[in-house]
């Protein structure tokens, strides 16, 4: 039984609300597109860390067709968003290739423990936590 989330009586901003009314707790091509322009990865032992190359939901869904995973709980954008954030932080490390990278965004997505907004209401968190305020109207 999916129950309402305890933070719809949290004081929010109104540009926050009028994106939650709009796309709900989910990555739309905007707000997606932004939070995958954050990532950075670290590559090898250096101490470098650049920006990944984003993978975009064609590159995405084009991987995930590859494999034939079909996802039951992607909404808008949120399978980008998890694909990228993967990409940024496991991706050639503990995901090997591209095929557990597909079978991460699957399970990540499908988990029976989740649900469909958790990619989002990760990020937000994660950007409260770091003190980076998200210009909700810009993501509209």
């Amino acid at each position: 039984m999916k129950r309402q989330a305890l933070d719809i009586y949290d004081d929010m901003p109104r540009a926050m609300q009028a994106y939650i009314s709009n796309f709900g707790w989910n990555f739309n091509k905007k707000a997606c597109e932004y939070a995958v322009s954050l990532m950075r990865k670290k590559f090898g032992n250096s101490e470098k860390v650049e920006p990944i190359e984003p993978w975009t939901k064609e590159q995405v869904d084009k991987l995930l067709k590859k494999y034939g995973l079909v996802l039951e709980n992607d909404v808008m954008y949120n399978a980008t968003y998890v694909c990228n954030d993967a990409v940024a932080n496991c991706f050639k490390s503990s995901i090997p290739d591209e095929v557990h990278l597909a079978m991460h965004v699957k399970d990540v997505l499908d988990d029976v423990d989740g649900c469909d907004e958790l990619p989002f209401r990760f990020w937000v968190q994660k950007m409260v936590a770091m003190g980076m305020p998200i210009e909700w109207e810009d993501l509209m």
